[in-house]
């Protein structure tokens, strides 16, 4: 058994789908234990019960259709005419629009390759440093993952059977911190541009309205139903899939009927892969509390840990290193299983260990030296990836800061949370 498991993680250093790394490990462990096998497929099978599922594709679906559109570059025009004109209001559009289109697709690479091409040039002709302008769209790209209809913030919910609706309403003042920050940080390193802004123009503002009218209602409808209660998360996904379908391909006609079959795929090759790491991961989770683990986990982190600061501490390290060799999705079902029992020991709310390991695991997209943000904007804008690593370790010890913030000001999270 020793000698089967070493090869597992053998398999998992050189590549192997983590899937079936996951389900190797718990078919192992119901062996070990003599449990029917039948369990693992059953398990699989099962998440077709699990409440919030059908939001997960009907989202993730949206979000591919407004990457393919011209949504991207209305998003930009409408936010650089509100915010444009200010100090460093080029960097904040950036980061408003990053995070806005992050929420929504659910993945940051895209929000690196459809927003990138737009932003960093841009920033580039407005005269900010180009190690600035790398930064600012690599670290961005992650930002939207607290905001409402963050996958993640779904995914972790369905896991650990924590309120997605309490869970829209935690990220949103912690996601607010980490804009204000950066915007900060933005408007320190515009203080000696010298390149002279364009004057607010209702004119402009207007135009920019008018090209994004289809666009606009969607974060109002939505989301506005979501914090409401007004819509269920599934019956917000369905409404958002609708409406980005019927406006793209019958209004605006920027995507093409033919065009659909392949958007469709590559937005469901995307949620079959979090579906099967998840249905996986449930029979490993299955054998993990059936053999006792989260509880001998937390006998020996009690021996070690005797406060609540330090857990937190030792929690925030892994989550960085677990964020940095780990996908969020992977991580999600692998490690909050066995992280709740042990906070809750601590006195943790379950809802700010959503919205700290979240916040954490967004730090790791930018954390080197596996970051995956960092190799997607070395690939996109054709940069060494030590220069990606140099540019983005300002914003990447901001974020930081924000993410100790959230981790010891609980209120935060829970302030406008129901209780």
């Amino acid at each position: 058994m020793i000698v089967l498991s070493i090869i597992l993680i053998l398999l998992a250093i050189l590549g192997a789908p983590l899937f079936t790394i996951i389900a190797a490990s718990a078919m192992l462990g119901y062996m070990r234990g003599g449990t029917d096998l039948m369990n693992v497929p059953l398990e699989i099978l099962g998440i077709g019960g699990m409440p919030f599922l059908s939001a997960i594709p009907l989202f993730t679906f949206a979000g591919y259709l407004l990457s393919k559109s011209g949504a991207p570059k209305r998003l930009v025009r409408l936010t650089d005419a509100m915010l444009g004109w200010m100090p460093g209001g080029l960097a904040i559009v950036a980061l408003a629009a990053c995070a806005f289109f992050t929420a929504f697709t659910g993945v940051t690479g895209a929000t690196i390759i459809a927003l990138g091409v737009i932003l960093y040039p841009a920033l580039k002709q407005d005269g900010y440093p180009d190690d600035f302008n790398l930064g600012l769209v690599t670290s961005s790209g992650s930002l939207g993952l607290l905001f409402a209809p963050s996958l993640p913030i779904i995914l972790y919910g369905v896991i650990s059977e924590v309120s997605i609706d309490h869970l829209f309403r935690a990220g949103i003042l912690p996601g607010l911190v980490m804009l204000a920050m950066l915007s900060g940080y933005s408007l320190w390193v515009s203080r000696s541009h010298v390149k002279p802004k364009e004057s607010f123009s209702f004119k402009e503002v207007a135009a920019a309205v008018r090209e994004s009218i289809w666009e606009i209602p969607l974060p109002i409808v939505v989301l506005g139903g979501i914090y409401s209660g007004f819509f269920a998360v599934s019956e917000a996904a369905a409404i958002t899939a609708a409406y980005v379908l019927f406006v793209d391909v019958v209004i605006l006609r920027e995507i093409k009927l033919k065009d659909l079959p392949g958007i469709m795929r590559e937005a469901m090759l995307l949620v079959g892969g979090i579906l099967i790491i998840v249905g996986a991961s449930l029979a490993s989770t299955n054998y993990m509390i059936d053999a006792e683990i989260p509880q001998k986990l937390l006998a020996y982190v009690a021996e070690l840990v005797s406060s609540k600061t330090t857990f937190l501490m030792i929690l925030l390290v892994f989550l960085l290193i677990l964020g940095a060799i780990l996908d969020i999705f992977s991580a999600i079902v692998l490690v909050v299983p066995l992280i709740i029992p042990i906070a809750a020991q601590y006195g943790v709310h379950d809802v700010h260990l959503a919205i700290i390991f979240l916040a954490a695991m967004q730090l790791g997209y930018l954390t080197p030296p596996v970051g995956l943000n960092l190799f997607i904007a070395s690939y996109r804008f054709d940069k060494p990836i030590m220069t990606v690593y140099r540019a983005t370790f300002p914003f990447l010890m901001i974020l930081l800061l924000s993410v100790i913030l959230i981790m010891f000001w609980p209120e935060l999270s829970l302030w406008l949370v129901p209780h």
